[in-house]
């Protein structure tokens, strides 16, 4: 016989029942919620009639009578006094509200207790560090007082360490690097992990200042930066390192962001860069954002040794002087990049004997930017031919007094591959992707006083200019537009940048409006 299926009132009744549960309970919370000053000034007025008849009990019966007598004088002088009524009724409401106050004592605050334990465990994971045996009375000491060690403290809404202040003994070597990234590392990792944190040396004073940084903003598109002449926006950092901040676009909105700018030119200390990084790290994003910048007011020649097509958007665009793939472009256009130099440097000597300005062709800046030359390098020494980078030796020893800036960009792989004169003149330094201390240290010259981040994004790395402190850097997102995981957005941001391309490949002028339909296909064949 088959089984008649159960009616609907029994197969879902729990289901029903639990759900008019849950919103009965949520409609008397609602509901407590609102009445909550009138269940208030309720139970006050309960406390205050039950006061009232104790010591109406507690008066002796011969008293009876003139307490009624003065209670009653009492109401009728209210009664009589103008706004009386209303002034009683106030005072009444008010004293109902006071007693009908919740007067339930607070129980142990659990949060307060699990930040003492953070707190002295941090402590008790600095002794081995900055105690010793012959210290007579030692501020850190097993099972001591974590207050005389730690002068400030606060805590975000996690309950984990946001700042801290702590005290070391004046013995501690805080002078070397390797005592200070052991304590560096040990904050961090007892701190709690995933985060940021700035670390702050207070030689004079023994004193640590332990910071948590926020993340730096990863939706910052590409744009036009408000700057002065000879200045670049390499990317952005934390307010507390930079005193200068610019306006920029998100959308509809306005922000004012710190920047990290690289000043070029004939005062430059710093006048060429070097960027080093891992592959997807960034490295040709922050050269494509140089590239479209530097041509707001001066030429660029760009030697992509990886051969990638990165830049084929610049093919052809008004100050774009070539865009190099192979080996024997990128000699050629070096080669006349030296000699350029050279003629700048003997025409600015020239007028500077005549007593005149420099001449106008020698004003105009000029930026080689190299990415990747060490595939060149090792092409070169397969065909026998001469190395790039032996020709960026005039631009990097003259090309501050020439106008001439010189940007590269390698990997770590090939970090061996750079020649001494691209180590040795570019003073302006960049590190993109995660990266070990040793390899910043040799890039940077010094270790940054930040942790790295646990995931790095693209564009997220440390920026160093000269002997200048180490800033965290985020690049601003500039990708290649004609790359099909571009979004719109970001496609739009980066073409709106881009001169006009009046001069293609093949040396003959068209249009500017037609040429900035030439599809992408197009341009990276002309290109190659």
């Amino acid at each position: 016989m088959a089984r008649r299926p159960l009616p609907r009132i029994l197969s879902n009744g729990s289901a029903q029942i639990a759900r008019s549960r849950e919103l009965a309970r949520t409609a008397a919370d609602s509901a407590t919620d609102v009445l909550h000053p009138l269940i208030t000034i309720t139970r006050g007025l309960r406390r205050l009639v039950s006061a009232g008849l104790r010591r109406w009990a507690e008066t002796p019966k011969d008293r009876r009578g003139p307490l009624l007598f003065l209670a009653a004088s009492a109401v009728m002088v209210v009664a009589l006094v103008p706004y009386g009524p209303l002034l009683a009724a106030i005072t009444l409401m008010a004293a109902a509200a006071w007693h009908g106050r919740d007067r339930t004592p607070p129980g142990p605050d659990r949060s307060e207790e699990s930040r003492t334990q953070r707190l002295q465990s941090l402590y008790e994971a600095l002794v081995p560090y900055f105690s010793t045996a012959e210290d007579p009375a030692p501020l850190y000491a097993h099972a001591g007082d974590w207050e005389k060690a730690f002068v400030a403290h606060e805590f975000d809404d996690a309950g984990r360490v946001g700042h801290l202040v702590i005290r070391y003994p004046a013995y501690f070597p805080d002078g070397e690097p390797e005592a200070r990234a052991r304590i560096e590392q040990l904050l961090a990792a007892k701190a709690g992990r995933g985060r940021e944190y700035h670390f702050t040396w207070h030689e004079e004073a023994n004193e640590l200042t332990v910071t948590v940084l926020p993340p730096l903003p990863t939706d910052i598109a590409a744009q036009r930066f408000v700057t002065a002449p000879g200045e670049t926006v390499l990317g952005f950092t934390d307010p507390t390192e930079v005193q200068r901040t610019l306006p920029l676009s998100y959308g509809e909105e306005q922000r004012d962001v710190p920047p990290v700018v690289w000043r070029t030119g004939l005062r430059s200390t710093e006048p060429h860069l070097l960027v080093m990084g891992r592959p997807g790290s960034g490295t040709s994003t922050l050269l494509r954002s140089i590239a479209l910048q530097a041509l707001q007011c001066g030429d660029v020649l760009i030697v992509d040794g990886g051969g990638t097509g990165d830049y084929a958007c610049l093919t052809g665009r008004d100050g774009v002087l070539a865009v190099e793939c192979g080996l024997a472009g990128a000699l050629a256009s070096l080669e006349w990049a030296a000699h350029e130099t050279e003629r700048r440097i003997i025409a600015v000597n020239r007028a500077r004997q005549a007593g005149q300005p420099p001449p106008d062709d020698t004003k105009r800046p000029l930026w080689i930017l190299l990415d990747r030359p060490s595939a060149l390098a090792h092409v070169a020494a397969a065909d026998g031919r001469k190395d790039p980078q032996a020709l960026l030796q005039v631009p990097l020893r003259h090309g501050r007094a020439a106008n001439v800036t010189v940007a590269v960009a390698e990997q770590f792989d090939s970090a061996e591959a750079l020649s001494e004169a691209v180590r040795q003149h570019t003073r302006a330094r960049v590190v993109l992707g995660a990266a070990a201390v040793e390899q910043l240290v040799d890039v940077l010259g010094v270790p940054p006083h930040t942790t790295p981040p646990a995931e790095v994004p693209p564009g997220r790395g440390y920026a160093r200019l000269g002997h200048g402190p180490v800033h965290r850097l985020q690049v601003p997102s500039t990708p290649d537009p004609y790359d099909d995981a571009t979004s719109d957005a970001e496609r739009q941001a980066v073409m709106a940048l881009l001169p006009p391309r009046t001069t293609p490949a093949d040396g003959e002028a068209v249009p500017a409006e037609t040429a900035e339909t030439v599809p992408a296909e197009a341009v990276v064949a002309e290109s190659s």
